[in-house]
């Protein structure tokens, strides 16, 4: 719920879900996250007061945003994981292919948003689809890492052949880093269920992965974007200054 400028992180999130044509959105959460619940509802107590004032279309854009989408919330009762918050949204999601977007990882275009680059690789694969970027080598202990064989260097697209959970950069296969960004094929819940806890203790998604991978099944994309980690306080304020700067502020 971080807000860059007048929008929460979570509010991008639902509207690059939205630009992909994605409109149910299952959420996640956890213990004293009801904030996320109130952003995406009415509150005709605050619609009065701000009737007539400047901040009235800071609502109706969120007001949008709900209208157009449709949300369904479970929640996390203990923090194990990546992996383990997608299984306990299965409930959620049901018997199809579905996107994860984690809103920490900003992302911004010119053209096409990353979720609908990624639908478009999934149209063309039909198996999970994982956006990657290339780091620093000496900041691979930070993400999931791919290695993988080029099937496409037109749209920098791999077949990814192994997956190793923020590794240590002299055992990196690579320096191509998974971001915030996945679509997955709902066997994938199965996999997570059989999934031993691994890095820190936690069910990571990206050995799950793995096993998909090793049938040939995973695809790696490079996205055509930039990527902000509003995840650390550096990447924070990068991602403020830059939306500041954009609409003329500093």
């Amino acid at each position: 719920m971080l807000p860059i400028l007048t929008k929460p992180l979570l509010q991008y999130a639902v509207e690059e879900a939205l630009s992909a044509n994605m409109s149910n959105m299952a959420i996640v959460t956890g213990k004293g996250k009801r904030a996320i619940e109130d952003h995406f509802d009415r509150s005709l107590e605050l619609e009065m007061q701000i009737k007539g004032t400047p901040k009235e279309e800071l609502l109706k854009e969120v007001n949008l945003v709900c209208k157009r989408s449709t949300f369904t919330y479970v929640r996390q009762k203990q923090m194990l994981g990546l992996g383990h918050a997608i299984l306990t949204g299965e409930p959620l999601i049901g018997n199809e292919a579905f996107a994860v977007h984690l809103a920490d990882d900003l992302c911004i275009n010119d053209g096409n948003s990353v979720l609908t680059q990624m639908a478009e690789i999934y149209k063309k694969y039909q198996c999970s689809v994982v956006a990657i970027e290339e780091v620093p080598i000496d900041q691979t202990d930070k993400y999931g890492v791919i290695a993988g064989d080029l099937v496409d260097d037109t749209d920098d697209i791999y077949r990814v052949t192994d997956m190793v959970e923020k590794p240590d950069p002299k055992d990196a296969p690579t320096n191509m880093a998974i971001i915030g960004r996945y679509i997955l094929t709902p066997d994938i819940f199965d996999v997570l269920r059989d999934t031993k806890p691994g890095k820190g203790g936690e069910i990571q998604i990206t050995d799950a992965l793995l096993t998909q991978a090793k049938q040939g099944n995973v695809i790696a994309y490079k996205f055509k974007g930039r990527r902000f980690d509003c995840g650390s306080v550096k990447g924070y304020v990068e991602a403020t200054n830059y939306f500041a700067k954009q609409q003329g502020i500093i």
